[in-house]
C-alpha cells in the first residue's frame, strides 16, 4: 500500500473542496477501496472520509424513498418500508454479503464497488481495467465468473453488486453532487459497459459524490430476487435476476427483468420485458423471455454454461414473481 494523507470533512461543502486535491478519493465504508489499495489497484494520494456526513437516513419522498448514500446495507435491508414495498431490494442486499460486511458497507459504496475479476486483483497479470493498454488476461484465462453480455475485447469483467441489480429493475436514480451543483443519473445510465475504456466503471464526473439513491413509488406486481452462486455463503453471483411481474387476470400487464453477474453493469433485459407485455401467462412465454434475455450472449470457454443458466434463472424468477402476484 502506498502512503496517503487523510482528512474527515465536517460538512458536504468541505468534502467537495477536499476532493479537488490531486489524487483525492472519497472514503465511506471502505470495504472495497481498502482492499484495492493494498494491492495498489487503487492508489489515492489523499482520502476524504465522508462516512460522518449526514446522509445516513431513509426518508419518504414523492411516494417512494430517498436512501442516503451512507445508509448501511444492514439498515437498508432491515427497513420496514423497503421490506414491504421493495422486497427484491431487501433480498438482494441480504444476498450480497455477510452480516459483518453489511454493517459497514454503504449504499453509495455498494454502487461504486469494482469487479472481483481474478486478474484485476492480481498485480502480476495484465489487466486493462487496472492498467489500461496492458491487455485482458481473462479472455484467454480462467473466465468462469466473467461476462456473457455487453463485453468487449478490452474487458470481460462483471459488476459484482447485488443491490444495483435490484435498483436497476426498480428504475432508481442516483443523486450526486459536486462543487458545480447537483444532478440525478438514472441507474441504467450510471454504470458503463467496458467498450474501449474498461477502467471507467461509472459515468460520474470528477469531484462528484453520491448523496442519495431515489426509489420511485413501488411498482405493481410480484417481486423476486434470485441468485445462483457456487457457494450459498455470500459468494458472488454466477447469475442473478431481479424480476417483477404484474398481472391482469391471466395476462401479463408488464414485467421487469434485470440480471447480475453477466455484464460490466447491471443488465436490463428490455427486449424480454417487451415480449411479455400483454401476453397470457404461461410457462412457454416465461421460458421464451428467458431466452430473449440472453439474446446475443457470448461465452468465452469456461463461462459458456452461464448462457443457458441465465435463461433458466430468468424464467424461474419470472415464474416466482407471477406466483407472488396471484397469491
Amino acid at each position: 500500500m502506498r502512503a496517503f494523507t487523510y482528512e474527515r470533512p465536517v460538512d458536504l461543502a468541505a468534502a467537495l473542496v477536499a476532493i479537488g486535491q490531486p489524487g483525492a478519493k472519497f472514503l465511506a465504508g471502505g470495504t472495497n477501496l481498502l482492499d484495492l489499495m493494498k494491492i495498489e489497484a487503487e492508489t489515492p494520494r489523499h482520502l476524504v472520509d465522508v462516512s460522518r456526513l449526514p446522509f445516513d437516513q431513509i426518508a419518504d419522498e414523492n411516494g417512494g424513498l430517498r436512501i442516503g448514500a451512507m445508509v448501511t446495507n444492514t439498515s437498508l435491508a432491515g427497513d420496514v418500508r423497503v421490506r414491504e414495498h421493495y422486497p427484491m431490494l431487501a433480498r438482494a442486499v441480504l444476498n450480497g454479503a455477510s452480516g459483518q460486511l453489511r454493517n459497514q458497507a454503504t449504499t453509495g459504496g455498494n454502487l461504486l464497488q469494482r469487479t472481483r475479476c481474478y486478474y484485476f486483483y492480481d498485480p502480476s497479470t495484465p489487466c486493462n481495467k487496472r492498467a489500461p493498454g496492458t491487455g485482458c488476461s481473462a479472455l484467454q484465462g480462467f473466465n468462469r465468473i466473467h461476462a456473457i453480455l455487453g463485453a468487449s475485447d478490452a474487458c470481460i469483467a462483471v459488476h459484482p453488486s447485488d443491490m444495483a441489480v435490484a435498483m436497476a429493475a426498480l428504475d432508481a436514480e442516483v443523486e450526486v453532487q459536486s462543487a458545480k451543483g447537483k444532478r440525478r443519473i438514472k441507474i441504467a445510465d450510471f454504470h458503463r459497459l467496458p467498450e474501449g475504456t474498461p477502467q471507467k466503471d461509472t459515468n460520474l464526473n470528477a469531484g462528484e459524490l453520491i448523496t442519495a439513491v431515489i426509489l420511485p413509488p413501488p411498482p405493481a406486481g410480484g417481486q423476486v430476487y434470485r441468485k445462483v452462486r457456487d457457494r450459498a455463503s455470500f459468494d458472488f453471483a454466477l447469475v442473478s435476476v431481479a424480476a417483477l411481474v404484474d398481472l391482469d387476470g391471466e395476462k401479463i400487464r408488464s414485467a421487469r427483468i434485470a440480471l447480475g453477474g453477466v455484464a460490466h453493469k447491471p443488465w436490463r433485459a428490455l427486449e424480454a420485458e417487451g415480449q411479455l407485455a400483454g401476453v397470457p401467462l404461461s410457462d412457454d412465454a416465461l421460458a421464451a423471455a428467458g431466452e430473449a434475455a440472453v439474446k446475443g450472449a457470448q461465452g468465452h470457454g469456461h463461462n459458456d454454461f452461464k448462457i443457458p443458466l441465465a435463461a433458466r434463472t430468468v424464467a424461474r424468477a419470472l415464474t416466482d414473481a407471477a406466483q407472488q402476484r396471484k397469491a
